[in-house]
């Protein structure tokens, strides 16, 4: 009998494959897909040659990751490169605001009136960000903050909406690019502690950067699924899982799948039926043949790019796809451009990009004209580049990838107390009905991005239990 069987071979399933098997236990990791990955992989969706990554491709979670940064990624081949600016926020008159690893930099670039500001608003965290992300990011409740004083100033900050944290700044040029990092997750901006989401994300790119990963994501998970075989563990694909009978025999069975999912396979009936999903995407992977003509110059050097024209047009675009049911007629786009640091991506002289903007839960539109009439605003000409393009709403994501329900790729609403506490109000997030079974998705704490807390906060639950059978 197996200590320990893992379903779901995204970011959280092979770290929790990965820590149980660093402790000794026997582990099988099954994947339904012909490849790992889930939320990091890397395909050739329009020509070849042209390596595009079907969901997270810039990662600033990822490199700050406790888990990551526990592992011995980069002899598997995991290479981090940074592009010259983590992010860029143009504006309709050629200008940007930016997001530097130098603060003085992101500060400098928002005026004057409100560089003050934000060097006092990211100060007193910058030299505690190690330890204050393994704080936030850990197992909720059993494991004691090493810096608690930090971690409650942090929560004083971060706790109330991303709107209160705007009142800080007197231009737009800052409210406008904080508004873009809060939209990263498709929370309404006034929502409960928006202002953490953005300040996370500034606090990644000063302290270590928002990298791509060497070759595309594919990376990331293939070096996670490397350190697992090297431990002894076995990786089965193609393998789908309907019911827990579909599995061997194991002491613990642990679930990188959505809440509806699990209680599918696992007979829990409506046990996660108050659990709530939030909003679509709309995605395009472009093939290029030259760098996106932004107009801003900062654009051109950054890999990762928002698009709003203001902190309105953005709040406007989130709150249509989440609170009117429709897609935003000026959509704010995530875009990143891997190429402008990664020339193993593309041909010689071409490029690959993707942009995506938020939908509606489930919608079965086409954002194509939208996005692109967006990109032209701030790159003028961006549709004479385009030698290809895929598209995928949100019934091609969840074709895709069965966790991003209604093309939610953040697998669950992140609003209201679901924020912070999910998929249910417990003490024991990765727990279920049943003794044996624990979830470690995106869906469980600290939520969504790649890298792979989830997996490594639920694995210390399934080896807790495991030590005690």
């Amino acid at each position: 009998m197996l200590d320990a069987v893992v379903v779901g071979a995204g970011p959280n399933g092979l770290t929790a494959a990965v820590e149980l098997a660093r402790r000794g236990f026997s582990v099988a990791l099954f994947e339904a897909k012909g490849t790992v990955g889930g939320g990091a992989r890397t395909e050739e969706l329009t020509l070849p040659g042209f390596r595009h990554d079907p969901c997270s491709a810039a990662h600033p979670l990822a490199v700050s990751s406790p888990a990551f940064r526990g592992l011995p990624l980069e002899r598997h081949g995991l290479e981090w490169l940074h592009p010259e600016l983590p992010m860029a926020h143009p504006f309709l008159d050629g200008t940007a605001a930016v997001l530097s690893r130098s603060v003085g930099e992101t500060a400098a670039s928002f005026g004057p009136r409100d560089a003050g500001a934000y060097r006092r608003l990211v100060t007193p965290f910058l030299h505690r960000w190690d330890t204050l992300v393994r704080d936030f990011m850990s197992l909720p409740l059993t494991a004691l903050p090493r810096d608690p004083v930090t971690l409650a100033r942090f929560g004083l900050v971060g706790l109330p909406p991303s709107t209160w944290l705007a009142r800080r700044f007197h231009d737009e040029r800052a409210r406008t690019l904080l508004a873009g990092l809060v939209a990263h997750v498709m929370a309404p901006l006034s929502g409960f502690a928006t202002s953490a989401i953005g300040l996370v994300f500034a606090l990644a790119a000063h302290t270590r950067g928002w990298p791509v990963a060497r070759g595309g994501s594919q990376a990331i998970s293939d070096a996670l699924a490397a350190h697992l075989r090297e431990l002894g563990g076995t990786v089965h694909t193609d393998y789908e899982v309907k019911r827990l009978d579909d599995l061997p025999p194991a002491r613990a069975y642990v679930f990188d799948t959505s809440p509806t999912a699990l209680a599918r396979i696992a007979g829990f009936g409506d046990y996660y039926a108050r659990y709530r999903y939030g909003p679509g995407v709309f995605k395009i992977d472009y093939a290029l043949d030259g760098p996106v003509p932004w107009t801003a110059p900062e654009a051109r050097r950054a890999g990762t790019v928002q698009i709003g024209a203001d902190s309105a047009e953005i709040g406007a675009a989130l709150h249509a796809a989440s609170r009117e049911n429709r897609a935003p007629d000026a959509p704010f786009l995530i875009t990143v451009q891997p190429s402008v640091v990664d020339p193993t991506r593309a041909p010689d002289g071409k490029h690959v990009f993707w942009a995506y903007g938020h939908v509606p839960h489930g919608w079965d539109g086409d954002l194509t004209e939208a996005i692109e009439r967006q990109l032209e605003r701030f790159a003028p000409g961006f549709r004479d580049r385009v030698l290809a393009r895929a598209t995928a709403g949100p019934p091609e994501l969840a074709a895709r990838n069965a966790n991003y329900i209604g093309g939610d790729i953040a697998t669950g609403a992140v609003s209201g107390l679901q924020t912070l506490l999910r998929p249910k109000l417990s003490l024991f997030p990765y727990a279920t009905p049943h003794p044996a079974v624990f979830i470690c998705s995106q869906a469980t704490p600290p939520g969504p991005g790649v890298h792979g807390m989830p997996g490594h906060n639920a694995a210390k639950a399934v080896w807790r239990r495991l030590r005690q059978t």
